[in-house]
């Protein structure tokens, strides 16, 4: 189906980065799970060919194209693994906060670089008490002279070893009512005094992305390094919130469609009771049910694509694509192994890595329990 964001550029940016991965992706990405991290000369690679950061305007180093190319990106990364993820992170989700808010010194000293891939980003908003709570963070940055001084300590951060430039959320009013409007986002960069990280943590899946805790005791951050003004870091998270689950949503869905293909080229392959097992009807109903609401879920994920790029709201939309084809790529993970029976549960198929990968879908960039609770309100229930 031709998706509507989509133009004839697209689709030759799609042949040239697909080619790129098969070279420098595909044959190492085992090796990157066993070693537990990605190597930066990959991402060097990605920034020399234009693969990182695209829509960012020429001045700072991008092509200045529209989103669309980004979408193209994230898909076929996600194809060779969902461990790529913390690269849709940094062009999608981190980089635009600084597009978004930063000044132009704070554009002019950071963008450039994390289009080489010089410079990786990460965000750290949640803590070991405060995850969907975003309002609950305990993590400080109070201004003192010229510096602000950051304490405490963020989880599950994304890209938290090889991360260059943190955007993190603190507090700088503790005593502000409510308290959401004394959140304030700092730019923390790789080697400021008082900043460390802790342990490089051990995940049931995405082993190749490096997911860390990110410590502050006493760290000095130049009051320069605040990002937009104080007090609209709440703001600014649900702002760009949504396109951070739209980015979750497309991952989801290119996962479902390279599982039901992976499956269906088994069970013609695969056979039992002495024909192949796609010619039984249990088989032919299981992919045919996943088949169908797959591609119900990529009608609805495309239009929802070109909606944010024409810059409409899409709140609720977002929240019910991030919910469901999270929910669905579970689903399809599970059945998927089932058809492969025994095998499935074999590291050397890749069935077994995305059944692994896929579940924290539906929790991180917002629980799908908080996208249906914002569904219900915007519904006004």
């Amino acid at each position: 189906m031709k998706h509507s964001y989509l133009k004839e550029e697209h689709e030759i940016f799609r042949k040239s980065i697909r080619k790129f991965l098969e070279k420098e992706a595909y044959p190492y990405y085992e090796q990157w799970e066993e070693d537990r991290i990605i190597p930066r000369s990959f991402w060097r690679k990605m920034g020399e060919q234009g693969y990182l950061c695209p829509d960012l305007p020429e001045e700072y180093g991008g092509s200045g194209v529209d989103w669309g190319f980004s979408v193209i990106i994230n898909e076929e990364l996600e194809r060779v693994g969902s461990g790529l993820v913390g690269i849709g992170l940094h062009n999608d989700i981190v980089v635009p906060y600084i597009t978004a808010y930063g000044s132009e010194e704070q554009k002019q000293r950071w963008l450039p670089k994390c289009v080489t891939g010089e410079v990786i980003t990460a965000i750290a908003m949640t803590e070991p008490g405060a995850g969907s709570d975003l309002a609950n963070i305990k993590t400080t940055a109070i201004l003192q002279g010229d510096h602000y001084v950051v304490n405490g300590q963020k989880t599950f951060i994304t890209n938290g070893i090889h991360s260059d430039l943190v955007v993190v959320a603190c507090v700088t009013d503790p005593k502000a009512v409510p308290k959401h409007k004394g959140i304030s986002l700092l730019v923390i960069e790789r080697d400021t005094p008082g900043f460390s990280r802790g342990r490089k943590l051990n995940k049931v899946g995405l082993h190749c992305q490096d997911t860390a805790e990110l410590i502050f005791e006493d760290c000095k951050v130049p009051k320069e390094n605040l990002l937009g003004d104080e007090g609209k870091g709440f703001l600014y998270m649900m702002e760009k919130l949504q396109q951070e689950r739209l980015v979750v949503a497309i991952a989801a869905q290119t996962a479902a469609e390279d599982m039901l293909n992976l499956t269906i080229d088994y069970v013609k392959t695969r056979e039992a009771f002495g024909k192949p097992i796609s010619q039984f009807q249990n088989t032919q109903f299981k992919i045919v049910e996943m088949a169908t609401e797959i591609q119900m879920g990529r009608v609805f994920l495309d239009s929802l694509i070109a909606e944010h790029m024409a810059g409409e709201n899409v709140v609720t939309k977002v929240s019910m694509a991030k919910w469901k084809l999270t929910d669905l790529a579970k689903r399809v993970a599970s059945e998927c192994m089932q058809l492969h029976g025994g095998y499935g549960y074999m590291e050397e198929y890749k069935i077994a890595r995305r059944y692994r990968d896929i579940p924290v879908a539906s929790i991180y960039a917002g629980t799908n329990e908080i996208m249906k609770t914002i569904i219900a309100k915007n519904l006004g229930l």
